[in-house]
């Protein structure tokens, strides 16, 4: 099944509100015809791969571009935002750098990125998937350009499933299993495995605690309500999500390590054999292709009232002490312009964020099969989900989300009090 964009944008309900593309007005058309000369610095981490297509991209848009030059900066992921903040701090920080959605509100909200708004051309937001627009607003301006995206799908053991009774695995995201289906089908894998492996393990560890959202936007739930300042957390949805669960630690389907403050990474555990399972995103494809021994397959997430997904990826950004703001505007419409993020996406087993290559489809370069699941399940994830991630107390919200969810799962804290402490922190991070 290909994603045409009448069923992508069918899938996304109502499309965008006026506030997400509200930072559409206004833009100038000066990137066009500003002067393309002068020297920009650009930090970001990457795997090699990533790091060949930001290469392969500068190379292109020096060469279209007589006089521009673009100075790379690579630094281990461990070290980028403790180096990025210090250089902040002494006010001689990179033009542009690279950002998760999930890190981009804090920055934008300390007015440490460019508004670029009066450098873009007037149609720039066109580009982009409503999603992934709204995760790179704040106060209705866009204060970066989405490069790429990933989303979480399951990665599974063929022969496990097989070995269970499972012979019947979802090809779309419509025939996607429910919670209480696949709760069964964990269940069968539970009675079919030795008792030192677990059905499967899920992808929360660390900041990855934003991919636990999921759960609450399949149940049609919000931690934040439209004005991402109070929070919506304490609701039905949000009791289904947290119940839901807590309950893969108490009825042993996952494994104990599998906890959000773990060291080890879900996708280590599947890796290791010791889960038939992960909820993994698309980047993990080419070392799954390279390492995994034994016939693997992917599928999509389970929904409830709704399919959803977490948004992941990056954004890039100028800072806001930058002083080429058009020469920055023009660098970040280059490496955003179809070829050059379809050469990315595909050699890195990334998402686009651009409507227009959603709508034709792209084919990782490792595992081209399997580029439709993730792009398919990238569809489920809707603007309001990703503008809540964008939120400038994103990073405080997350330390509540760790803490409050590892009492639920490795604690005794029940349903009641996990979603009071959850609204209580939430609120405290958003005054």
């Amino acid at each position: 099944m290909r994603l045409t964009r009448r069923s992508f944008l069918a899938a996304l309900g109502a499309a965008a509100t006026p506030t997400v593309l509200g930072g559409c007005g206004g833009f100038s058309t000066g990137s066009g015809s500003a002067s393309s000369e002068g020297t920009l610095s650009f930090t970001t981490w990457g795997t090699d791969a990533e790091l060949a297509g930001f290469r392969s991209a500068i190379a292109a848009f020096e060469a279209a571009n007589d006089g521009a030059s673009v100075s790379l900066n690579a630094v281990p992921y461990e070290q980028m935002f403790t180096n990025i903040d210090a250089q902040l701090q002494a006010g001689n920080p990179p033009d542009v750098f690279r950002v998760p959605y999930y890190t981009f509100g804090s920055y934008a909200g300390r007015d440490q990125l460019l508004d670029l708004s009066p450098h873009l051309s007037a149609d720039v937001a066109d580009r982009f998937t409503p999603q992934a627009w709204a995760a790179v607003q704040s106060g209705g301006s866009p204060f970066g350009l989405p490069h790429h995206t990933d989303t979480t799908a399951i990665l599974y053991d063929v022969q496990a499933l097989a070995d269970a009774g499972i012979d019947s695995v979802p090809q779309t995201l419509e025939e996607a299993w429910t919670w209480e289906e696949f709760a069964d089908v964990a269940r069968r894998l539970q009675e079919s495995l030795s008792s030192d492996r677990s059905p499967f393990a899920y992808n929360w560890q660390g900041n990855g605690v934003t991919r636990w959202l999921s759960w609450l936007f399949e149940a049609d739930g919000r931690f934040l309500e439209e004005d991402l300042v109070t929070p919506a957390i304490d609701s039905k949805a949000g009791a289904a999500a947290v119940e839901f669960t807590t309950s893969f630690f108490r009825d042993g389907l996952v494994p104990r390590n599998n906890s959000i403050s773990s060291s080890t990474y879900a996708a280590d555990s599947w890796f290791a054999g010791t889960v038939p399972m992960v909820f993994a995103g698309a980047f993990l494809l080419p070392d799954a292709e390279a390492t995994y021994e034994r016939e693997w397959a992917a599928t999509f997430p389970p929904r409830r009232e709704r399919s959803a997904g977490d948004f992941g990826g990056n954004a890039l950004v100028a800072t806001a002490q930058t002083e080429q703001p058009e020469l920055v505007a023009r660098f970040l419409e280059f490496v955003t312009e179809a070829e050059q993020m379809r050469e990315f996406c595909a050699g890195s087993s990334l998402l686009p964020t651009r409507a227009d290559l959603v709508e034709e489809g792209i084919e990782f370069d490792v595992r081209p099969e399997l580029s439709q699941v993730f792009l398919e399940q990238s569809s489920a994830v809707l603007p309001q989900d990703s503008g809540q991630v964008a939120s400038p107390d994103m990073s405080s919200i997350i330390t509540v989300l760790q803490d409050g969810l590892e009492a639920s799962f490795l604690g005794d804290a029940d349903v009641e009090t996990t979603l009071a402490t959850l609204s209580e922190g939430i609120g405290t991070a958003t005054q």
